[in-house]
């Protein structure tokens, strides 16, 4: 059991790996902006017709 020192050693440290990028059209950028908005709106308009936090505790 002498040889238990290089068990518990730190790891080497990684080189962190670069990000894929993609190209896009413009058409499918704005579309995917278009796409976001709408959530946007939806989400809002949902939420607007929640019952505020108060009312529900009751």
């Amino acid at each position: 059991m002498a040889e238990t020192g290089d068990t518990f050693k730190k790891a080497p440290k990684r080189k962190p790996s670069k990000g894929k990028s993609v190209t896009v059209s413009p058409e499918m950028r704005q579309a995917y902006a278009d796409m976001i908005r709408e959530r946007a709106e939806k989400e809002e308009s949902y939420a607007r017709h929640l019952p505020q936090e108060e009312t529900r505790r009751r």
